[in-house]
C-alpha cells in the first residue's frame, strides 16, 4: 500500500522588464512548517515564458509525485492548463489553427509533464493586490530579472522547432 501524497502549497510569478527584455522568476514552496525560495533570471524573455518557467522550476524541485496547490497571478498558466488548452495543443503536435506553432510549447510540454507527475490544482489570485507570497514572489522574480550575468532562455533566443521535444 502506498501512503498519500504530500500535500504542497506552491506560489509563483514572473516578471520581465520590457516585454521581451530582462526577466525573472520566483516561487514559494511551503510543505507543513517547511519554506523554500526560488528565483532566477534570463537576459531577454518574456513574461509569459518567466510564469511558466516559475511554475516548473517550483515542480521540478519536488523530489517525489505530491498533491500540489499551485497559486498564480498569471492567467495564461492558470487557463492554459486548467481549461484544457495545453493538453489539446500538446495532442494536435503543439500546432494552432492555421498550423501555426504554439508560443511557448516546449515550456507547456515541460509543465503538462510535470502535471501529469503530480496531482497539480492551479488556482488564480489576483496579482498586486497585497496576497502576501504573490508579492513575495513578484519582489523575487523582479530582483531576479535585475540581476548581473543572467542566464540565455535558449527557448526564446533560440527556439527547438516544434514537435521536437
Amino acid at each position: 500500500m502506498t501512503s498519500a501524497r504530500k500535500r504542497v502549497k506552491v506560489f509563483t510569478d514572473g516578471a520581465c522588464s520590457g516585454n521581451p527584455g530582462p526577466g525573472g522568476f520566483g516561487a514559494i514552496l511551503q510543505y507543513g512548517e517547511h519554506r523554500r525560495e526560488l528565483s532566477g533570471g534570463f537576459r531577454r524573455t518574456t513574461n509569459n515564458r518567466m510564469e511558466l518557467t516559475a511554475a516548473i522550476r517550483a515542480l521540478e524541485s519536488l523530489r517525489e509525485p505530491c498533491h500540489v496547490t499551485l497559486f498564480s497571478d498569471s492567467e495564461y498558466v492558470v487557463k492554459g492548463i486548467s481549461r484544457g488548452w495545453a493538453r489539446r495543443w500538446r495532442a494536435k503536435a503543439w500546432r494552432r489553427s492555421g498550423g501555426r506553432t504554439v508560443p511557448n510549447w516546449e515550456l507547456w510540454k515541460q509543465l503538462l509533464d510535470l502535471c501529469d507527475r503530480h496531482d497539480v490544482e492551479l488556482r488564480w489570485v489576483e496579482g498586486h493586490a497585497g496576497h502576501l507570497e504573490n508579492e513575495r514572489c513578484d519582489a523575487l522574480a523582479v530582483a531576479a530579472a535585475a540581476g548581473l550575468e543572467l542566464a540565455v532562455d535558449l527557448g526564446y533566443e533560440q527556439p527547438p522547432p516544434a514537435g521536437s521535444g
